[in-house]
């Protein structure tokens, strides 16, 4: 396992949308490995692979380590889609680990019907929902080249990329 540096807002390779992984290989499973390694260290409950500039469909998530009890239920999403959705909604605060020290409330189906391969190799199908549920369209939209700061008004979304375009023009550099 290898920690692989997050890129963070501006940069524009957050805006890629990531190809399909055509087949589960050594070399996706060792990504799969650095990005829990990269993941854990943030420390964050979810990843999409292009935040570590690796531009597939590839999503690794932990949202029991959230809870703080010592468990971990590390799970990777390869290809993963949402093939269902709820009419009910769900407001979650969101953050972002290419978005450091910035939350926000952001409107999500409440369920999900989410369909992946797993590092195995297995076409899965299940429902999502609470926690689980906003975490995995949270980091879909990663793939699809969408931050959880495009689902707020257009002055919120402004101010944040003003400030984060501001502080890479000087160099600050968030940890």
């Amino acid at each position: 396992m290898a920690l692989r540096e997050i890129i963070i807002l501006p940069d524009k390779r957050l805006r890629e949308i990531s190809k399909p992984v055509a087949e589960v290989t050594p070399e996706i499973r060792k990504l799969a490995d650095d990005m829990f390694e990269s993941m854990y260290d943030a420390p964050g409950i979810g990843l999409a692979a292009i935040q570590i500039a690796e531009p597939v469909r590839l999503i690794t998530m932990d949202i029991v380590r959230k809870e703080g009890n010592g468990k971990s239920d590390p799970r990777a999403f390869i290809n993963p889609e949402i093939v269902g959705a709820s009419a009910e909604m769900n407001v979650y605060e969101e953050g972002c680990l290419s978005i450091p020290e910035y939350y926000a409330d952001v409107e999500r189906p409440a369920v999900v019907r989410i369909r992946y391969t797993d590092l195995d190799g297995n076409v899965k199908e299940e429902d999502a929902d609470g926690l689980f549920a906003t975490c995995i369209q949270h980091e879909i939209d990663h793939l699809d080249g969408v931050l959880f700061v495009d689902h707020l008004s257009k002055l919120k979304r402004a101010m944040v990329v003003r400030k984060f375009e501001k502080a890479a023009k000087r160099g600050i550099k968030y940890v």
